[in-house]
């Protein structure tokens, strides 16, 4: 079974989110990036967007489907991962380190409560293969 970063907190739509001081890094899971095969392509925001807590926020394309991303929390947007529009695979390869999508300094920290930590996500996804 895939294990899942205890530093980090997770969405029902697979993304992540791993805070660092007020600043949250935002991506997809192994789960999500497995899910959607090789990844070609990732549109992200620009820095100084604003979005809030599950507001989509950009898209992924791999070579089976182009899938939304979702903000797990509110805020605006102070960094994106330059790396993503030469290397999308990075998403692939690393989804918890080099494949990470935005940075956004928190708006509402509270929201968090409302993401679901690793091992509640580990659950949701073993639920998700067997439906």
């Amino acid at each position: 079974m895939a294990t899942y970063p205890e530093d980090c907190l997770y969405t029902r739509e697979h993304e992540w989110i791993r805070v660092e001081d007020d600043v949250g890094v935002i991506g997809i899971t192994d789960y999500a990036q497995q899910a959607l095969g090789d990844i070609v392509y990732v549109e992200l925001p620009s820095v100084g967007d604003h979005f809030s807590q599950g507001e989509p926020f950009g898209n992924v394309e791999s070579v089976k489907a182009v899938s939304e991303l979702y903000m797990p929390v509110s805020g605006e947007i102070v960094e994106i991962n330059e790396d993503l529009a030469e290397s999308p695979q990075l998403v692939n390869e690393d989804p918890y380190g080099d494949g990470w999508m935005v940075k956004i300094a928190l708006s509402d920290p509270t929201e968090l409560e409302t993401l679901m930590s690793a091992s509640e996500y580990e659950e949701y996804v073993k639920a998700e293969k067997e439906k």
